[in-house]
């Protein structure tokens, strides 16, 4: 008898994706997740469901779902241009819509299987329990410091540029964005070590695996994120203001 939580048995080779289970899918693709989020079919406790049976459920189109997952697979496209060799207004704006848009979208989705994943296995894994801790404190800080950004800091960014000339001195601002990445850095470390490098173990739910793959990404965001502002924004902005 198979356990609740071990991984769904594969489908035959050469199985076309929508008679594949969704659990099967999405223990394969745990970034698929977000499609079948934002479809609201379920993964995890409907998971023996194929994509075609799911689909008819809920009333999606099978095709735009098989659209939408092949959208996913293939990741977001490289920008135009190398984000740092955007004038100064244009690469604030980029961070805004890029990073910021990032966070808007994954962070109160991780939270829910966060909290989720802690409910369910935390009393056995305690590790999980402080992982929804951490992450929620950080999550909090994140979108507080994307707020003070986009009130505040790049305004002002976007002026001095618009201007040409010096301007206030954002000194005090900047650093205090810097030590949020800081502190962001430091959490997302920590969540590494909770989570053995986001790898989930083998029986875990695709719940769990979900979470583990949004931690994945969130961490390789955060980082292209802090790179351009601290090694291309923030000392482009202080030379001007200088």
């Amino acid at each position: 008898m198979r356990m609740p939580h071990e991984p769904p048995t594969p489908s035959a080779p050469g199985t076309p994706l929508a008679d594949q289970s969704v659990g099967e899918i999405v223990a394969g693709q745990p970034n698929f997740s977000r499609v079948f989020q934002a479809f609201d079919i379920g993964f995890c406790c409907q998971g023996k469901l194929t994509l075609r049976e799911a689909c008819v459920r809920k009333g999606v189109d099978l095709e735009a779902m098989l659209e939408a997952l092949s959208r996913e697979a293939a990741g977001s496209p490289p920008p135009a241009a190398n984000p740092a060799e955007l004038p100064l207004d244009r690469l604030a704006t980029y961070i805004v819509e890029h990073h910021h848009g990032f966070l808007r979208r994954e962070l109160p989705r991780i939270h829910a299987m966060a909290e989720r994943v802690a409910q369910v296995h935390g009393g056995h894994t305690p590790a999980l329990v402080e992982v929804c801790r951490v992450y929620t404190a950080m999550a909090q800080e994140l979108a507080q410091h994307a707020l003070k950004e986009e009130e505040i800091l790049f305004p002002a960014i976007s002026g001095l540029a618009a201007e040409g000339s010096p301007g206030p001195n954002l000194d005090a601002p900047i650093a205090c964005m810097i030590e949020d990445h800081e502190s962001a850095n430091a959490a997302l470390a920590r969540l590494r070590e909770l989570t053995h490098g986001f790898q989930p173990p083998a029986d875990a739910c695709n719940t769990y695996r979900a979470l583990f793959a949004g931690l994945a990404d969130l961490e390789s965001d955060t980082h292209q994120h802090i790179h351009l502002e601290n090694n291309v924004l923030f000392p482009r902005a202080r030379e001007l203001a200088s």
